[in-house]
């Protein structure tokens, strides 16, 4: 018997359903600001209209590469580089860390 590799997902929490809708609901804004239909994002990033719709929507099941792809249509990478680079919690874990040391 062959065993067929089922596709695994995340789990996502309500909580962060809440935030990737709002990642899609944003994608979604800002295509229509610039006009661009969910042919034209399809065209430029060579993902189906199915998979471009997903996006729009923040489906957790779509690969993080694929709203890259998306948000690079846009020009709109350098906000996704953003994401965790002020990490104000970090900081002051290692702050605490590096004072009870002294």
């Amino acid at each position: 018997m062959i065993e067929v590799d089922k596709k695994r997902s995340a789990v996502v929490f309500p909580k962060n359903k809440k935030v990737l809708e709002q990642l899609g609901e944003n994608i979604k804004l800002a295509c229509k600001r610039r006009g661009y239909t969910q042919v034209l994002i399809s065209e430029r990033t060579g993902l189906s209209r199915l998979t471009i719709r997903r996006v729009l929507q923040g489906d957790s099941g779509v690969s993080i590469g694929h709203y890259v792809a998306v948000l690079a249509v846009l020009g709109l990478t350098d906000d996704f580089t953003k994401v965790a680079s002020d990490d104000e919690l970090g900081r002051k874990l290692q702050d605490i860390k590096l004072l009870s040391k002294g």
